[in-house]
């Protein structure tokens, strides 16, 4: 995703940094084909105008806290799959050494064609932000309403859609455990007849990104909760993704692991770095 949104902004004719410290080659193959330039953070910080967060929620603080550690005094949005209230607290961190904080979500799938992924963004300067994208594969839009209305837009819809995806995966499992599985997808293919390859689908993202919306599943059942409605439906999406990243087999085919065997620290096997991309673009 990182690596796509700074290929936008290329697109449309800005200078795009990130820092290649610590990432892996096929992470390194992506930045390289979308154009961006490699160099260290300092650099990064001193040359940006504006430093966008795209990384797993779970470290969106980190990233935020290692930016302030420079003092940035620039723009600062945060595109990750945060509550508000995480969203204010990165805001409080960034702002604190003077730089301005912009809230932003991301729905849709890396931009890599027009018409498909939405940026939304809110808070002082977001009209600002959604401008630099112009005309690139990457719809940038101002949402309406409090400062963090982005990420509360980001929330209520990956609630629906990561949410529904455990909910299959849950519901293959507890057919696998009871020995109904094969008739409650006949069934299925009777009257609900998109509900089989939809759950293959959750299952084979769940296996590849599944430890990434752990965190995201928490963030939701905070905001949830902030709003006064029941948490238990992400908490619980928390959890079968947890089990689904610490699965050994295919899931929902052989079920869902009990999320022991290994750390949850080691499950994303494709880069060891949890600050998926610190990126800026030059105004």
């Amino acid at each position: 995703m990182g690596a796509a949104v700074g290929g936008c902004l290329v697109s449309v004719g800005h200078t795009v940094l990130w820092d290649p410290a610590g990432r892996s080659r096929a992470t390194t193959g992506r930045a390289l084909a979308a154009e961006l330039t490699g160099v260290d953070l300092a650099t990064l910080v001193s040359r940006s105008s504006v430093i966008l967060s795209v990384c797993p929620p779970h470290a969106a603080l980190d990233v935020a806290g290692l930016v302030a550690g420079t003092g940035y005094k620039g723009v600062y949005v945060d595109a990750n799959a945060i509550s508000v209230a995480t969203a204010a607290q990165v805001a409080a961190v960034v702002e604190a050494v003077g730089a301005t904080y912009v809230d932003g979500g991301i729905i849709g799938m890396p931009p890599e064609v027009a018409g498909h992924t939405r940026l939304y963004l809110s808070g002082p300067q977001a009209a600002e932000v959604s401008a630099l994208f112009g005309r690139s594969a990457l719809d940038a839009r101002v949402a309406d309403g409090q400062p963090f209305a982005a990420s509360a837009v980001k929330m209520a819809y990956a609630a629906w859609t990561k949410g529904t995806g455990a909910l299959l995966l849950a519901v293959r499992a507890l057919a696998r455990a009871e020995g109904v599985e094969r008739t409650l997808l006949a069934e299925w293919g009777l009257s609900q007849p998109a509900l089989p390859k939809q759950s293959e689908r959750s299952a084979a993202a769940a296996a590849a990104k599944g430890w990434r919306w752990v965190a995201e599943m928490e963030e939701i059942a905070a905001s949830m909760a902030a709003a006064g409605l029941p948490a238990g439906f992400h908490e619980a999406a928390a959890e079968i993704y947890d089990r689904t990243a610490h699965a050994d087999n295919d899931v929902p085919r052989a079920g869902l692991g009990n999320g022991e065997g290994r750390d949850r620290s080691g499950k994303n096997e494709l880069s060891s770095n949890p600050f998926d991309t610190v990126m800026s673009a030059l105004m």
